[in-house]
């Protein structure tokens, strides 16, 4: 048996809002199953459990800001399943505080039983159909909060809870079932919350780091014709990027100086058994967040292009895991899309290396001694003092060239 604790998805979080329930006491769950929604200044993410158990009892409601680490479940054998919300209600419908509080942990003192909502339509109306008029509709007080928020009338939703109770999801989807709203997802994020939480993050990090910094000029040329000869044959959903490439080759060159993969405490350097790539992505409206790919080293340039992808989309829209915000092992950061020939990036702890793309252009190029324009790119490298060198650095910049001077064994 054991708890369920609200996760930490970054440095820069310190306490997170539990928007919704996907599980019930008495269910079993799998690791890596979604069971809950957590919201934080970069939006509502995904929360998935990392053990297989059965879920005994919910500590935390809906709209509840509690601190990281704190046991929102517990998850064991299911011999101690504690259901404190009626059978007729989900998880999700439990009475909410006010969401500006932040709970205490509750292992202590679990939240309070909800009085028990109304009773049920007729057993002749079936339960996902809409509520007639003049009936009273089933529906928690943080439910019915937040249809209030959103101008959202309840009786003309069908309800997707047990007994055709109307749940925090169902607010999110319309008549025909299409999604009505994202909750603060991807590009709907609170500008200035997030703002904030990268200003303190970052700010953290240069008074902690000893940043050194370095740079060199990539020849592209073998890359780009492989690149051309790869994605002529191929239909537009199956082609690479050149992004993939440098992700690839990165990812690589991580995985032989593991000095700059890894994360940094109050217990030193800890170098992790693989390489989680961090992506930082721009969001619509000025945001900024980093999902990592898991053991990126290891995938073929076609996998790694469809993690990309779907990283990308994920992070715009919605639906980005805690595993993919709270683990990697180092961030690639590519501005060569805004025009810009170098990036110096701020190490994000508890990493200890950043490293940045900058503009594929065309530039005069010493080639056996002869002058060519070639496609070129700048490499830059951020990495912590405290781990390695400027020697290790270098050697670290010159592997990713070697890597893709051979883009064929990438």
């Amino acid at each position: 048996m054991s708890d369920f604790l609200m996760p930490s998805l970054g440095a820069d979080m310190e306490a997170g809002t539990l928007v919704e329930w996907l599980v019930a006491p008495g269910d079993r769950v799998e690791k890596g199953q979604v069971i809950a929604m957590v919201e934080t200044a970069k939006g509502v993410i995904d929360v998935e459990v990392f053990e297989s158990g059965v879920v005994e009892e919910c500590y935390v409601a809906p709209a509840t800001r509690v601190p990281v680490g704190t046991p929102l479940a517990r998850i064991g054998r299911g011999e101690r399943v504690v259901s404190e919300i009626p059978a007729s209600e989900s998880p999700a419908a439990m009475p909410a505080p006010e969401a500006d509080t932040i709970a205490h942990p509750p292992g202590v003192a679990p939240v309070p039983a909800p009085e028990p909502p109304p009773s049920p339509a007729p057993a002749a109306e079936p339960a996902s159909a809409a509520v007639p008029d003049g009936s009273r509709v089933m529906a928690s007080p943080a439910v019915r909060r937040r249809a209030r928020e959103l101008g959202v009338a309840l009786e003309s939703l069908s309800g997707s809870g047990p007994e055709g109770a109307i749940v925090l999801r169902d607010l999110d989807r319309g008549d025909g079932g299409e999604p009505r709203l994202e909750r603060r997802r991807g590009g709907d994020f609170d500008r200035d919350e997030m703002r904030q939480a990268i200003a303190a993050t970052m700010s953290r990090a240069k008074r902690e780091i000893p940043h050194y910094y370095l740079a060199t000029t990539l020849d592209l040329h073998a890359a780009e014709r492989w690149l051309a000869d790869y994605n002529r044959e191929r239909p537009p959903e199956e082609r690479l990027l050149m992004a993939a490439l440098f992700m690839k080759a990165t990812a690589r060159a991580l995985d032989r100086y593991p000095e700059l993969n890894g994360h940094y405490d109050g217990q030193g350097f800890h170098p992790a058994e693989r390489v989680d790539l961090g992506m930082a992505i721009h969001l619509r409206g000025g945001g900024l967040i980093a999902p990592a790919i898991a053991d990126a080293a290891a995938l073929d340039l076609p996998a790694l292009m469809r993690h990309l992808t779907d990283l990308v989309q994920r992070a715009r829209r919605g639906g980005l895991r805690a595993s993919e915000l709270g683990g990697a092992t180092a961030t690639v950061t590519a501005l060569g899309e805004r025009g810009v020939d170098t990036v110096y990036g701020v190490i994000h702890p508890p990493q200890v290396a950043m490293i940045g793309f900058g503009s594929l252009r065309r530039r005069p190029l010493a080639v056996d001694e002869m002058l060519a324009i070639r496609p070129a790119v700048e490499v830059s490298l951020a990495a912590d003092h405290r781990v390695c060198d400027g020697h290790l650095g270098a050697l670290f910049l010159n592997e990713i060239d070697a890597q893709l001077q051979r883009p064929e064994a990438l």
